[in-house]
């Protein structure tokens, strides 16, 4: 489609009237034809607010990012529409059908508004096209389509989710088969693929799917709960599935696994699109949290654990030794949980093991990995890379996280991040911990011991005008700083072409500044080593190094913030 011209004084251009004009006549959905009309009424009548309105929708069409795509539920190119997810499906049956004759596609969804509807009518075209498509009998977790792309042996994966997204968001992410994400040069011929396909309207979606396996569900949760050993230590556990799909599989994966005093946020604990009680449904962001954790205090439970709306991350929290409750980074988790993954590995089954994490995630995965004898890997950002980490294929993967509460820890069964499976090795982990009376707290601890203290930190900068991403980023590259914290820079890296974004690094420093794959958010990633000394290496109190380490993250914040022409950092 032709990009029409931004409008200038109060007009509306002819060219922009015409696309929308088309894109109406083309569009299968009565009501986002409607809903296109009136804002081209208002456009035409010579309303700034519907102009402005009308140039972003017809813009361009969405492009994929990290593993389909994302955008605002509207009428529209720009948006997530019955139009576009028909234009996605053809375009994806026509690159399915210039490489293999026929096939099974496994399609899902969550529940966000129109997910349902979404997934349905994808089906329907992939079937029409020839395909053997499985439609998910309900809104399920994301986890569970990776598994079964791989466990139905598909050629193709599709999931109905925007994650952890707004509720005004929607997306469609693409598995391939052995059930990892799409990647170049995938992602780029199946966008020329859309782009060559018909008119909506005339795209044929009177094919018939077939429902999922009964047993599938079931064997996955089996499959999840196997994660742990078995020998369940007593523990209560607080949860939140965040408004999403995940609370039921959830709870039954951790009763199979023998955690069965599990406590869920009521107010939280069915699906709603709207996601009423939290600002962003993300568990990373202020605030969403707050009432998984007061309900811990409340139930005196061991651990809190929450899934995003897909259930494909999953965050902990644990009680420190006056009681406060805090949920872990990212970071804290992926260390915690990869040790214990790398610690009671069968080596007869995996001989030379592989963990994985991002080069934006802290570097204690790699000295982890290094002391237990393991092959380590730092990919770029996302899922679809983390699991082809080492040799291209993931040979031998076990572990891999991102620091955005994004975990892996059995790849053989979800080649992707699982909420489910992550959150009943972390029960676990505790359960064990407990067990011996230790904390959660006396792990980390004897990590940043063994490894040197991590800190960690981010500044997440949204935006409403992504160009001004492209400029903070512009900006950064002709300036350079020649010194972080009082230390003399000793890399300054610009990731181009790899990926967009800088790496900055000083003896104890590393900073990564990069655009978010799939919000509009500038992200910065902070992390600082502090060595342990080892006189004091046994029984050494970390408090007051952490404190320091603490203090040198609130000051760090302050200057890379300035860096990116921002006073306060978020």
């Amino acid at each position: 489609m032709t990009t029409p011209g931004v409008p200038a004084g109060g007009r509306l251009p002819p060219a922009l009237r015409d696309a929308a004009a088309r894109w109406i006549a083309d569009d299968p959905s009565p009501a986002d034809r409607a809903e296109l009309q009136q804002v081209l009424a208002g456009a035409m009548a010579g309303a700034p607010t519907d102009i402005a309105d009308l140039t972003e929708r017809m813009s361009a069409p969405l492009t994929f990012g990290t593993a389909g795509l994302r955008g605002p539920l509207r009428a529209g190119p720009a948006g997530m529409n019955l139009a576009v997810v028909r234009r996605a499906a053809a375009g994806i049956a026509a690159y399915l059908g210039e490489r293999v004759s026929g096939g099974r596609v496994i399609v899902g969804h969550d529940a966000r508004h129109r997910s349902a509807e979404f997934a349905r009518d994808a089906a329907n075209v992939l079937a029409a096209a020839g395909f053997e498509v499985l439609l998910a009998p309900a809104a399920l977790p994301t986890p569970i389509t990776a598994y079964a792309v791989r466990r139905l042996d598909a050629i193709a994966g599709l999931q109905v989710t925007a994650s952890h997204n707004p509720p005004r968001d929607n997306g469609l992410k693409v598995y391939l088969a052995g059930g990892s994400q799409l990647v170049g040069p995938s992602d780029v011929q199946i966008e020329a693929a859309i782009a060559a396909v018909r008119p909506a309207v005339s795209i044929d979606a009177s094919g018939h799917p077939l429902p999922w396996p009964d047993d599938l569900v079931p064997d996955y949760t089996a499959a999840a709960a196997a994660v742990a050993t078995g020998a369940a230590h007593a523990i209560r556990v607080a949860a939140t599935p965040l408004h999403g799909v995940g609370g039921e599989t959830l709870v039954k994966a951790m009763h199979l696994a023998g955690f069965t005093d599990v406590h869920v946020v009521s107010s939280q604990a069915a699906p709603d699109p709207d996601f009423p009680t939290v600002s962003f449904p993300n568990p990373e962001e202020p605030g969403a949290c707050d009432a998984l954790l007061a309900l811990a205090a409340e139930v005196g439970a061991d651990l809190a654990i929450a899934n995003d709306p897909d259930a494909d991350r999953c965050s902990i929290g644990v009680p420190g030794p006056d009681g406060t409750w805090r949920m872990l980074t990212g970071d804290e988790t992926g260390a915690l949980l990869g040790d214990a993954v790398l610690a009671r590995l069968d080596r007869t089954q995996h001989p030379d093991p592989l963990v994985a994490t991002t080069i934006v995630s802290s570097q204690l995965l790699g000295r982890i990995a290094a002391a237990r004898g393991s092959r380590y890997d730092e990919t770029l950002t996302g899922f679809k890379w983390i699991v082809r980490a080492g040799d291209g294929l993931g040979t031998g993967l076990v572990f891999g996280y991102e620091e955005a509460l994004g975990l892996a820890v059995d790849p053989d069964v979800v080649r992707d991040k699982d909420g489910i499976s992550a959150a009943v090795l972390a029960c676990d982990v505790v359960a064990g911990l407990l067990a011996a009376g230790r904390t959660v707290g006396d792990a980390l601890d004897d990590l940043a011991r063994a490894h040197g203290l991590h800190t960690t930190g981010a500044i997440s900068l949204r935006v409403q005008d992504v160009s001004q991403i492209a400029d903070w980023m512009s900006k950064l590259r002709a300036d350079l700083p020649d010194q972080l914290l009082g230390e003399t820079v000793t890399s300054a890296t610009d990731l181009l072409p790899l990926t967009d974004g800088v790496r900055i690094t000083t003896d104890s420093t590393r900073v990564v500044i990069r655009p978010s794959g799939t919000e509009p958010k500038l992200k910065c990633y902070l992390e600082i080593v502090t060595p342990v000394p080892s006189a004091s290496a046994v029984g050494t109190d970390l408090v007051d190094l952490r404190a320091r380490a603490g203090e040198r993250m609130v000051a760090l914040r302050v200057e890379v913030a300035r860096l990116i022409q921002q006073d306060t950092p978020s």
